[in-house]
Parts: structure tokens; sequence; C-alpha cells
């Protein structure tokens, strides 16, 4: 396959197509070479024309707390009262760094999610 920049979602296609044939290709190879390749245009032309968002902090702490059958009040350790817990989650109040920090060492809450 003569290896090009990707301009279309049609060449994109070819390019998934060609590296699910390489798949498990080793690595140093002449087939492995073209996967670690093409590999990389994909993701640069996925980025480009499919980037996804980053996600609201406050969405991801809502998305925990359903996932984890959270409670506003179980919130409490890690944000403060019950008052500034409605704030933040309302947005009428920013995370701080503090808070960030206890979200993440208590909940398991990627940095990522909570830092916009």
């Amino acid at each position: 396959m003569k290896i090009k920049p990707i301009k279309s979602d049609r060449e994109l296609k070819r390019v998934l197509a060609r590296i699910d044939e390489l798949w498990g290709s080793k690595p140093d190879t002449p087939k492995g070479d073209e996967l670690d390749v093409l590999m990389l245009l994909a993701e640069k032309y996925e980025d480009e024309h499919y980037s996804i968002p980053a996600s609201d902090p406050i969405e991801a702490i809502k998305f925990l707390m359903e996932q984890k059958d959270l409670s506003r009040k179980d919130l409490e350790p890690y944000i403060g009262t019950s008052a500034r817990v409605s704030e933040i989650l309302n947005k009428k109040r920013s995370l701080t760094l503090s808070m960030i920090k206890k979200l993440h060492e208590g909940l398991n809450i990627p940095y990522e999610c909570l830092i916009a």
C-alpha cells in the first residue's frame, strides 16, 4: 500500500481495512512499521475530523453519582457543606483545586475530567 496523508472518509475506510489486515504484525518488521504509520495517520485524521469535546466536570461528577448510586450527601466529604455541593452541581460555583484533588483521590475521578 502506498502511504500518503488521509484526505477523505473514503481513504480512512481503506486505511482502517489495511490496519485490520496488519493487526498483530511483529514490531520492527516491514508490516509492523506500516501498521504503526497507518495508525498514526488514521488517528490524526480522526482527531481533526471527529474530535470529541472535553467533558464538563460537573457532568462527569453527575455521571459518577449515577453510576455509583451516590447522593449529594456522599459528595460532602470532597466538596464541603450541602449548600456548597448544591452550588457546585448547579454550576453556580466552580470547583477549587482542593475539591478536584479530593474528588480524584476519594472517588477516582480522573483529573482530566475535573479540570475544564
